[in-house]
């Protein structure tokens, strides 16, 4: 048996490490362009200098020789041949597999603004290579913008701001960090932002940038007409997934590749997980479905019972904030609660019961409770107390022989857990049948 994994980021690395723990002799190799592990999430503190390659290294100290892994590194997969179980490098190689797990993650993407894709001194953050061109171009820049102002363009703020700069930042939404802050949340931040000396545009959309006459970035021009001096530019507006690769249709995607409860996709023996995935692309989830690939890879049923993404936690400038679910209600019906001082701001929106989203902005200590009743739709609505202050001890009670349990939760966890040993053996559908039937009660 032969494992081959594409990708050595978050995804490929914990599925190797998982395969070898259930499969102590099969080969494993994996294949990936980048020639070193890191964690993407920490690059902009190699571009401070305030750590190193190595020090946002994720992996155990020799990963490889440890679990038996090969590594294919600084290689490009530009084909897949699902007939004959093989890959194409870029230098015409061939990799055979037997089982294969795709997590080739994915790629900035530069959109198609006028002189933008053309211009020199311009950057994405994505790779370790990314970091190292935009620390040559600091040496020589004063003048730097921000084109995306979601995570990415935040993190690349933080690791450049330091460099006696001018720097402004364009975001096309109303707020900094639209996807993850209300317009309250984000007010805190940008706050912070401006009395380190940044320049915010929000609601405004770049129209184009002007070059200087060897052809690089000089301006960047708003659609207000508002002009930004500029020598060095870092595009931080989305990503695409890795899968210029697959040209065979029989894999599905849409924006990334479609994989089942198992993370297998539409074709046998090839999974995928992390960022190529049309999920949640963050860490934890890619960590949870190179694990539940891993397993199914080896022969051993797995599911992937937990997918609930829409987490994103943060600390710029010393600033703690955790956002969960919905940021802003979607209609009338639903309920919001606020609470708000000096130094704290929290949120939370329910209808009926159930909590859908939840903002903790200065003191995140409740998470961890919110984070789980999001997760499982725990009903709260029997709950006679302050709303910030329900904790797990309101979901425990004794049973009759003494023991504590959770209920209602308990209850669910224990349905779920007798389905997915009876799902082995049975087809989906008799175990739909069950859940529906179930449901009535």
């Amino acid at each position: 048996m032969r494992y081959l994994i594409l990708g050595a980021s978050a995804a490929g690395i914990n599925a190797a490490k998982t395969i070898r723990e259930l499969d102590k002799s099969s080969e494993i190799a994996i294949i990936s362009e980048d020639t070193k592990v890191y964690s993407r999430c920490m690059l902009h503190h190699v571009i401070s200098g305030s750590r190193t390659v190595e020090e946002i290294n994720f992996m155990e100290k020799d990963f490889f020789a440890k679990y038996k892994i090969s590594w294919i590194k600084g290689k490009k997969v530009i084909d897949l041949n699902i007939d004959k179980n093989e890959v194409k490098l870029n230098d015409d190689t061939v990799e055979k597999y037997n089982k294969l797990l795709i997590a080739t993650g994915s790629s900035s993407v530069i959109p198609p603004i006028k002189n933008l894709r053309e211009a020199k001194e311009v950057y994405t953050l994505r790779n370790i290579s990314d970091v190292f061109h935009i620390q040559n171009s600091l040496k020589k820049s004063k003048n730097v913008v921000i084109i995306g102002a979601g995570l990415v363009g935040i993190d690349a703020l933080i690791g450049i701001m330091n460099n006696n700069l001018k720097i402004s930042l364009v975001e096309m939404g109303d707020r900094i960090l639209p996807l993850q802050l209300d317009k309250k949340a984000s007010s805190k931040y940008e706050k912070l932002l401006l009395e380190k000396g940044i320049d915010i545009y929000t609601s405004a959309k770049v129209e184009e940038v002007t070059l200087n006459k060897t052809g690089f970035v000089k301006k960047v021009i708003l659609s207000n007409g508002t002009a930004i001096n500029c020598d060095l530019a870092v595009v931080a507006a989305g990503v695409k997934a890795n899968i210029d690769f697959i040209k065979d249709s029989r894999i599905k995607v849409n924006r990334g590749i479609i994989v089942d409860s198992t993370c297998k996709t539409t074709v046998e023996n090839i999974y995928a997980a992390g960022d190529v995935c049309a999920t949640a692309p963050i860490w934890p989830i890619a960590v949870k479905e190179a694990i539940t690939a891993a397993y199914n890879m080896t022969g051993n049923y797995k599911v992937l019972d937990d997918n609930f993404g829409l987490r994103n936690s943060m600390n710029f400038l010393g600033l703690q904030t955790v956002s969960l679910g919905l940021i802003d209600p979607p209609d009338s019906s639903y309920t919001v609660d606020i609470l708000e001082n000096k130094d704290i701001y929290k949120k939370i929106i329910h209808k009926d019961g159930i909590i859908y989203g939840a903002l903790l902005v200065g003191d995140i200590a409740y998470c961890g409770v919110l984070s789980y009743l999001i997760r499982n739709k725990v009903n709260i609505s029997k709950i006679d107390k302050n709303i910030f202050q329900i904790d797990y001890s309101d979901f425990y009670n004794i049973k009759p022989d003494g023991q504590f349990a959770y209920e209602e939760i308990a209850s669910d966890n224990i349905v779920n857990d007798t389905l997915e040993q009876i799902t082995v053996s049975k087809p989906k559908s008799f175990i739909d049948k069950i859940r529906s039937f179930i449901s009535k009660f």
